[in-house]
């Protein structure tokens, strides 16, 4: 009988986590694995290939890729989890410290959040002008509006429904972290609500950006597609505006935290 693979063995926890409605992390772990194919040029890589020296050279392979530590450090995190998992089911070997000379860690590769000057021009009215796409536009207001509302994350903002809302309060649970949080609307806030909100009644979410049942792998790429797009329109903003630091959905979050 052939052995498993390590990536065989982790495709198949990632079809796990996938058919549990754990979307976000599987697409993590085929990520994950997708990096350590196009590192091994090759369909699979066995239990005993993965050692110190395979995971330094996987580590440096993927920074001369360019991928930013924190990045690296998913990869390799994800390996670990998984690795791990595999011991525990006897399905391989116990080794000390086989992730101890890699980088694991978390670490800020760059500025998230802008300076004071940047958020002054972010926030300033575009011209009505031809020039300006309206997906630039909107992108604007929508980051604006995420700022308003206490640096809410896009993908809270993607999944909020309409019962969230209760006059000018929206109660609901992070969907990273499931701790709720109550956030009160100012008037600004509430004007750029209404702007957006979706207009199909038969639709649960606040704002239409997801269309399938949440929990859906369909409602999952929705997601990701939407975030690709407003990111997209982030940085196109962002040059517009000539901002000296990157644009995107997290720096709403980070420049609530800073200012």
């Amino acid at each position: 009988m052939k052995k498993e693979s390590f990536t065989s063995f982790m495709k198949q926890v990632a079809a796990d986590l996938q058919q549990s409605g754990n979307l976000g992390t599987a697409h993590v772990y085929r990520s994950s694995l997708n990096a350590i194919l196009v590192f091994q040029e090759s369909e699979s890589v066995e239990f005993r290939e993965i050692t110190p020296e395979w995971l330094k050279h996987f580590e440096g392979s993927l920074r001369a890729r360019g991928c930013s530590w924190n990045t690296v450090s998913t990869y390799l995190r994800t390996m670990r989890a998984v690795y791990n998992r595999a011991v525990d089911l006897h399905r391989a070997p116990y080794v000390p410290h086989l992730f101890r000379s890699v980088y694991t860690g978390t670490r800020a590769d760059r500025r998230r959040a802008l300076d004071m000057e940047d958020m002054k021009k972010v926030f300033a009215r575009l011209l009505q002008s031809a020039a300006i796409p309206p997906d630039m536009r909107g992108a604007q207001e929508l980051f604006i509006l995420m700022f308003l509302l206490r640096g809410l994350p896009f993908v809270d903002l993607a999944y909020l429904r309409k019962s969230d809302l209760r006059g000018d309060v929206i109660t609901y649970r992070r969907r990273k972290t499931g701790r709720p949080l109550s956030v009160t609307l100012t008037p600004e806030a509430m004007f750029l609500l209404q702007k957006y909100m979706n207009r199909d009644k038969r639709s649960p979410y606040l704002f239409p950006i997801l269309r399938s049942a949440e929990g859906s792998p369909e409602a999952y790429r929705e997601y990701q597609l939407a975030l690709r797009h407003f990111n997209y329109q982030l940085e196109l903003l962002g040059r517009f505006l000539g901002l000296k630091d990157r644009l995107s959905s997290y720096t709403a979050k980070h420049n609530q935290f800073s200012i």
